[in-house]
């Protein structure tokens, strides 16, 4: 008796595959990349984002996180006099309601610890946030989950190398799960920062 062909292996996700700002930002497999802050630029939002190998894939200049090419994926913006701290995440350059991605805030007023809950844009009554992030900012030691605490979708922990002070940097290295689009976690993280280093201008709400 034959046995039925075996099928082509398809590639297994840890997570569904979680597109928040595009599918073109969803590797299929886990992915390291480095957040590196120039310590002593004067432009706040001074950072650029790497692969394992060096290579540039996003930069964030002021509140725009860009492409390679310089073009902006996403504008990041403080709401001005909301409580628990709001940021809003924006399509491209606009800060139009239409074009909101998500949005964070901290899961209390008076904190210990980085806690922060984020919102997609469709969740309109935001009882029950999409993803969160906890963790120690102090020892930049942060962990993003989705929906509940029983599913990571990336890691975040600080790297410092004697090389990397002398040249006035900041190195935040990530681990981001398959599947989740690295655009998103990046932005998070430089949200994180920003909220430690009130940095960002603030917006009218």
């Amino acid at each position: 008796m034959t046995q039925p062909e075996a099928s082509a292996p398809s590639v297994a996700y840890a997570h569904p595959a979680v597109a928040v700002v595009s599918p073109h930002f969803c590797s299929p497999y886990p992915m390291d990349i480095a957040i590196v802050r120039k310590l002593l630029t004067i432009t706040h939002g001074s950072f650029v984002v790497t692969d394992v190998n060096g290579n540039i894939i996003l930069k964030v200049k002021g509140d725009h996180l860009l492409d390679t090419a310089g073009y902006p994926i996403l504008t990041l913006r403080q709401k001005l006099m909301s409580a628990h701290e709001r940021w809003q995440v924006f399509r491209g350059k606009s800060t139009k309601s239409r074009d909101l991605i998500f949005s964070t805030k901290r899961s209390s007023m008076v904190q210990f610890y980085t806690k922060l809950d984020v919102f997609l844009a469709h969740n309109k009554t935001e009882k029950v946030p999409d993803f969160k992030v906890k963790g120690s900012w102090s020892e930049k030691s942060c962990v993003v989950y989705a929906g509940d605490d029983s599913t990571i979708v990336a890691q975040m922990h600080k790297k410092r190398t004697v090389k990397s002070e002398l040249l006035g940097k900041d190195h935040f290295m990530v681990t981001v799960y398959p599947g989740i689009d690295y655009a998103f976690i990046v932005a998070l993280i430089v949200i994180l920062d920003e909220i430690n280093t009130a940095s960002i201008p603030t917006v009218p709400t």
